[in-house]
């Protein structure tokens, strides 16, 4: 077999984890074969070395789930995350001086993720999670993120996009779009009040490289009804310089 087509054969297999999501927790290898247009025979190769591999387990009525050794390698990923390592006592302080949950989210090719969770006090029911992508326009944290992206950058968030932004209530013309960005750029935060679950609100900053973009976001999240008794301009005061302390740590 030629190296190239090793190479695309291998990138197909890898394909196959993909293929799993919140409405496809499992799948037979028929499905699997039919959403990559492989042979059965095919299909069934790719299942039984990723079952080898450990990256997909065999569950009920002979379908396949993802597998026991992506937990492993995420014991990996959080060791191995710089923000993480350098935020994480950060993250604490902020929970201790305010009570609120704080979280750090990060971007993924065009995905959100949020990647740590320290909760507070009374830890907010999150409909969001680590390793479960977010709406990349809506909440503080997708915010604060495309923020930093140079024009080029954004402009082709914009274009891949579009119509997913509009829904999300943004400009639908890119010079309006990028201007919107680039007053949360400056301003430094976003203070998000319902708008990706209606009874929360987040205060994110970004944790910013020495180029301008980022390593990350950081945000305090809180039930929306208790505004009326915080002090939101401290909580910003602690949620940017939280920010920049990480940053600082990084770069």
């Amino acid at each position: 077999m030629s190296e190239e087509k090793s190479n695309s054969s291998l990138e197909r297999m890898l394909a196959v984890l993909d293929l799993f999501d919140d409405q496809h927790l499992a799948r037979t290898a028929e499905d699997i074969a039919a959403a990559l247009e492989v042979s059965l025979p095919t299909g069934y190769r790719y299942v039984r070395t990723l079952l080898e591999a450990g990256l997909l387990q065999r569950v009920e009525n002979s379908q396949y789930a993802l597998g026991p050794r992506i937990i492993l390698l995420d014991h990996y990923i959080r060791r191995a995350d710089p923000v993480l390592r350098e935020g994480i006592p950060v993250m604490r302080e902020l929970v201790e001086q305010t009570g609120f949950d704080c979280v750090t989210s990060g971007l993924f090719g065009m995905q959100v993720l949020d990647t740590h969770r320290e909760m507070g006090s009374r830890p907010a029911t999150l409909a969001y999670g680590r390793g479960r992508p977010r709406p990349l326009f809506q909440g503080g944290a997708p915010k604060v993120l495309l923020a930093s992206f140079t024009p080029v950058q954004l402009r082709k968030v914009f274009e891949a996009r579009r119509e997913e932004a509009v829904r999300a209530g943004l400009p639908g013309e890119w010079s309006d779009f990028r201007k919107y960005y680039a007053a949360i750029r400056r301003t430094g935060h976003y203070l998000s009040k319902g708008e990706l679950e209606p009874q929360l609100t987040a205060v994110a900053a970004p944790i910013l490289k020495g180029d301008g973009s980022a390593w990350a976001a950081l945000s305090l999240v809180l039930e929306t009804s208790r505004l009326a008794v915080v002090d939101t301009a401290k909580l910003v005061r602690l949620v940017t310089e939280g920010a920049a302390r990480i940053g600082a740590r990084l770069n």
